[in-house]
């Protein structure tokens, strides 16, 4: 069994919690980048029976350098299933700090001490491309429209001013994961970052977010589908409904 290496004061120690599907020709150099940034961090991949080899490739990984673990599953099962099984992974070998991170090089990993720095004083930081200083690189437009529509419409109907709720490159102290229901997370997609993120605010702990400058890939295909659209259409329209009759109750007791 892998140990969490022992972490200086703070955050650490960080576990980075890397999902992958078919991302052979990417992982390798998101690792290295990775390593370079953050020499000192540790890498689970956590690999849904990839077909084009990558599991393989992750294998070969882990056993050159003891920073890098992997967790095999044996079919496509979602991106939140993916996470929650890293967290878990994660938590049982007594990581502090575990970080959300795409293989396919959408992530900067040249960002993540900034969102490490954040999360020192703050619950979750979330690495966001909508507050000042955020960017998106090679982004087309259908692409963005999709991505500000689907923030701006989480906002609304749940009523957060957060920015980026569909951020998938983020930072969670240990406590939280500890105190979420992770077994009653069944999002998928996107839909799962919201569901986190409302979840984390809900519990009361505190959110910040970081400017990001997020890259479209490069090699390889999005696995954004219509499907997960329908999925945080709906599931985000109950959630609001949910929040707002919670509220309607708080003010009916005090009156």
């Amino acid at each position: 069994m892998a140990q969490a290496p022992r972490g200086a004061e703070g955050i650490e120690p960080v576990l980075v919690v890397v999902p992958t599907y078919n991302e052979r020709d990417n992982l390798g150099p998101v690792l290295d980048r990775l390593h370079q940034a953050l020499p000192e961090v540790h890498v689970l991949v956590v690999d849904d029976g990839s077909p084009d080899g990558t599991g393989e490739l992750a294998d070969e990984r882990a056993k050159a350098d003891e920073r890098v673990h992997v967790l095999h599953r044996t079919e496509k099962a979602g991106l939140g299933k993916a996470y929650i099984a890293g967290f878990r992974w994660g938590l049982a070998q007594g990581y502090a700090t575990f970080v959300e991170m795409d293989a396919d090089g959408s992530h900067a990993p040249e960002d993540l001490p900034r969102l490490l720095d954040a999360v020192a004083d703050a619950d979750l930081s979330i690495g966001s491309r909508y507050v000042p200083g955020g960017a998106t690189v090679n982004w087309p437009l259908s692409r963005q429209l999709l991505s500000r529509g689907a923030n701006l419409y989480s906002r609304l109907a749940m009523g957060f001013k957060i920015a980026d709720m569909t951020a998938g490159f983020r930072a969670y102290r240990r406590p939280v994961l500890e105190k979420l229901e992770l077994d009653e997370i069944a999002s998928h997609g996107y839909c799962f970052q919201i569901d986190l993120t409302r979840r984390t605010a809900d519990a009361g702990f505190d959110i910040v977010e970081v400017p990001i400058t997020f890259t479209d890939r490069e090699i390889g295909q999005s696995k954004m589908s219509s499907d997960i659209m329908r999925e945080a259409f709906f599931r985000v329209a109950a959630w609001g409904v949910q929040r707002r009759l919670a509220q309607v109750k708080r003010l009916l007791g005090r009156g």
